[in-house]
């Protein structure tokens, strides 16, 4: 009935004509669009001229950048998504090196970073080429060494459907990297790259990584193939598909080869203030028994290495080195303590933390003495202030570059002088301790040889080109009390990550940029086990190094802690097993040296010769147990 009708019947009767009209509008205005944004592709790729017959694909235009800026070798594992990128590369002069696994990759694109002062590059392939690589991102950014990781990925229109290897490698990355991005298109190379690399060198420096989708790399030809297939499209719906694809892949190409600059953007990089500087110095000029604690910052660039050298060296201040600073004075500096730090920020009355950070490595500030001036100079505002809230606090904070800090530091006190009877002080301890460890290395192990007598036995052929790569727990812990890396950049150890497995891919790093250097890994039995197969690599690429092992058949770090506090071994124990045997099954040499062996001194020279004459040599050194680090803890 009439009267029974509802508000909203009588409303759509009365406005009927209108709701049509509004309706057919809608429907035109979105055809239109469609054919606007259609016609606006294609507008836009005639324009930008592509060659879809071309063979030039997108990895030619990584490699251009790579190589305008100054990169010289790149690590991998090789992928087919990745293919195009490795083979420019190797057509521009970039030195390929394959590794055994993707982890040492970027060990050795670290390692790169680290002694050649521009970024180290890495390039993996999707999915498990990529997650076998997080351990040392994750490493990388903790140690700050501004390292590019290169990924494959699925083509950018398959993700999520099932391709292969294909993972969320974004959300994968975003918590380890300093930056992250996706290239979409053939276009963006040249500009997401470049943003890239200034990224990672950049303030504090890190990795960052770049994700190659396949389809962005190969040629366009190949890809058209592809997504579009042979067969003709027949029906309305397939020739929507047809049309939507064959936009897809004119958009991935348009102004593919255009010219785009490749020059490196800067890296932004903050000094301190002039301001800071006075203050500094007016805290020190006050200071009788200054100490000056320096860490791996301080050897980033862009203030040249020798430089800070001088600089610290001008300075006078007697200073403790972690981190890569360690061999930063040189093997003899008397400004130089390697024991004691504890006492001696005991009694110091002022502190210089010249990107040292205050986290477990100094008890996360505990060991800072009380009502004394501390200058904390760091590029991370965070690592800056790190713990202040609880144990220390800083007199100054400067947020700024070490190295040009320390430099500028000395430019303005040019004539201070600590106390003559501190320095005296500190370097009769450290002599006092040098001497308790010569006397702890003639004692006898109770099986096998002294750790200690095998290190000093090192020390003594080192030449003053040596590297020294640092890879293992207990053994390592007592070589850094032991050796004494020769100079600037010469020590190599993972940083605050603790990681162990770093040895083959730092040393492959540091042999490849120092190739006149005798590169020595120093390797726990139990962290050897993790790169020993990169003896293939080293081999293969003609990159000979020297590797020791100290071996002890067990987790020594961890049973140190775990047996006197809970009792037992388990998990702990290894074999004595026959290092030098896998060597030479990777093409390497090997001896073993235990307490019925020959002279220790004539294998590590023996070793040092076949080095010289480009073989990778393994020293299996079986070793006993010390009480040199009684006590220590591994957390």
């Amino acid at each position: 009935m009439e009267g029974s009708r509802t508000l909203e019947e009588e409303i759509v009767q009365e406005h009927g004509l209108f709701f049509s009209i509004l309706f057919i509008f809608c429907v035109f205005f979105g055809i239109f669009a469609g054919f606007f944004v259609s016609w606006f592709n294609l507008i836009y790729i005639a324009l930008h001229k592509i060659d879809q017959n071309s063979k030039k694909h997108g990895g030619e235009l990584v490699a251009e950048v790579l190589q305008s800026h100054g990169v010289k070798f790149m690590f991998t594992l090789v992928g087919g998504h990745i293919s195009p990128i490795l083979v420019a590369a190797e057509a521009v002069g970039i030195q390929i090196v394959d590794t055994r696994h993707e982890v040492t990759a970027v060990f050795a694109a670290d390692a790169v970073a680290r002694l050649s002062g521009t970024i180290g590059v890495a390039a993996v392939t999707a999915g498990p080429g990529l997650t076998n690589t997080v351990t040392a991102v994750k490493n990388a950014q903790l140690a700050e060494s501004p390292v590019l990781l290169i990924g494959g990925a699925a083509a950018g229109m398959l993700k999520g459907r099932g391709a292969l290897q294909d993972i969320d490698q974004m959300s994968l990355f975003r918590t380890v990297c300093k930056y992250c991005v996706s290239v979409t298109s053939v276009r963006d190379i040249v500009p997401s790259l470049k943003y890239a690399i200034q990224e990672a060198q950049s303030g504090t420096p890190g990795p960052v990584f770049v994700e190659f989708p396949i389809d962005v790399l190969y040629p366009c030809s190949l890809v058209k193939q592809e997504v579009l297939g042979s067969r003709k499209s027949t029906g309305l719906r397939a020739r929507l598909v047809s049309w939507y694809l064959k936009n897809y892949v004119d958009n991935l190409f348009a102004g593919a080869w255009e010219p785009r600059d490749v020059t490196p953007l800067p890296p932004i990089i903050h000094r301190a203030t002039e301001k800071e500087i006075q203050k500094s110095a007016e805290l020190l000029s006050r200071a009788k028994r200054p100490l000056l604690l320096l860490g791996s910052q301080a050897t980033l660039p862009p203030t040249p290495i020798h430089t800070v050298r001088r600089s610290v060296e001008a300075l006078g201040v007697p200073c403790f080195l972690g981190g890569m600073s360690r061999g930063l004075l040189g093997k003899n500096s008397q400004l130089q303590m390697r024991h004691q730090r504890k006492e001696a920020l005991k009694e110091a009355d002022l502190v210089i933390l010249a990107g040292t950070v205050c986290d477990f490595r100094l008890s996360y500030g505990r060991v800072l003495p009380r009502g004394v001036p501390v200058i904390a100079v760091n590029r991370d505002k965070d690592q800056l202030y790190r713990n202040s809230d609880m144990f220390w606090k800083p007199s100054l904070a400067v947020c700024a570059d070490v190295g040009s800090f320390l430099q500028e530091l000395s430019l303005f006190l040019v004539d201070y002088k600590c106390s003559s009877e501190w320095l005296q002080q500190l370097q009769d301890r450290d002599a006092k301790k040098e001497e308790q460890h010569h006397k702890m290395s003639l004692e006898p192990a109770e099986k096998y040889l002294n750790p200690l007598k095998v290190l000093f036995e090192v020390e003594k052929i080192l030449p003053d080109n040596a590297i020294l790569v640092v890879d293992g727990g207990d053994f390592v812990g007592t070589a850094a009390y032991i050796l004494r890396p020769r100079g600037p950049l010469s020590w190599l150890d993972p940083g605050a990550f603790g990681t162990l497995g770093v040895g083959g891919g730092f040393a492959l790093g540091a042999k490849l940029c120092r190739p006149d250097a005798e590169v020595w890994i120093l390797y726990g039995d139990g962290s050897c086990g993790f790169s020993v197969a990169e003896i293939d690599t080293m081999t293969r690429h003609k990159v000979p190094i020297i590797a020791l092992v100290g071996n002890d058949a067990a987790w020594t770090q961890i049973a140190r802690e775990q047996v006197p506090f809970f009792g037992s071994s388990v998990a702990c124990k290894l074999a004595y097993t026959d290092y030098q045997e896998v060597s030479k099954g990777y093409g390497g040499k090997g001896f073993l040296v235990s307490e019925d062996s020959a002279d220790l001194s004539s294998i590590l020279k023996a070793a040092q010769s076949l080095c010289r004459e480009g073989h990778t040599v393994l020293i299996n050194t079986l070793i006993g147990s010390s009480k040199f680090r009684e006590g220590s803890i591994s957390v």
